[in-house]
């Protein structure tokens, strides 16, 4: 399928992912953040819903974009379970019929395949994940959520060769940037996308460290500012 992937930055770890075939994929689109430009109205198309982990950072507007769209969640059993049952969702919208899935778990949807990946985090309800998107032209996006560095991202890469890698740079709560670039030489996706750094002062304040340590290892890349889009 001719076509690219449309990556849009909501600010903090929220992407919208538009695949090559008009699927629209948010991740963790916490649209109260300092950096938000968006509103949950302003999301009326939406295919898939995943979430990360149960942070507020992470699932604060997660409801109120499940409840104005028909969009399909996709998280942890508890997670899953816990905004099933606060927005009275019927079994329909939540993946493998209303169970929600775990590390480890491919869910396939509207063309797309979700694959759950470990991550290294807390979380209010179940575990922490990534989640790794595979396009209906076999594409693939990896967003990590929050976690620190861990070894298992080179089977990762080794298993589903990456387009976008969507990493953590932050710090404090996630891999700073000199993991980060530890972590994309583990992964080695083709691109990756810095996130999760400038929302809070005791956050990295800027994407410039992160990619000057990337200058050595051959990957390109991409810095967003929120509502930016890159097309791959």
């Amino acid at each position: 399928m001719a076509g690219k992937i449309r990556i849009r930055w909501l600010g903090h770890a929220g992407f919208e992912l538009t695949s090559p075939g008009g699927k629209v994929i948010l991740i963790d689109p916490w649209l109260d953040a300092p950096t938000s430009f968006l509103k949950p109205s302003d999301l009326s198309s939406v295919d898939l819903m995943l979430v990360t982990h149960d942070h507020f950072d992470h699932a604060g507007s997660v409801g109120e974009i499940l409840q104005r769209t028909e969009a399909i969640l996709v998280a942890n059993v508890e997670t899953a379970a816990r905004i099933k049952a606060d927005c009275n969702l019927p079994d329909d919208r939540v993946v493998f019929g209303g169970a929600g899935m775990n590390v480890g778990g491919t869910a396939e949807v509207k063309g797309l395949k979700v694959i759950m990946t470990q991550a290294v985090h807390s979380t209010a309800t179940g575990v922490s994940c990534g989640y790794i998107v595979e396009m209906e032209d076999g594409r693939r996006v990896y967003h990590a959520g929050d976690t620190g560095l861990f070894e298992s991202m080179r089977l990762y890469g080794e298993l589903y060769p990456l387009e976008v890698a969507l990493l953590p740079i932050g710090g404090v709560f996630t891999m700073d940037p000199l993991q980060a670039k530890r972590a994309a030489e583990l992964l080695r996706p083709k691109r990756v996308v810095p996130m999760h750094f400038q929302t809070f002062p005791i956050l990295e304040q800027s994407a410039d460290r992160f990619r000057s340590l990337m200058e050595d290892t051959g990957i390109e890349v991409t810095v967003l500012n929120p509502g930016e889009v890159c097309e791959v």
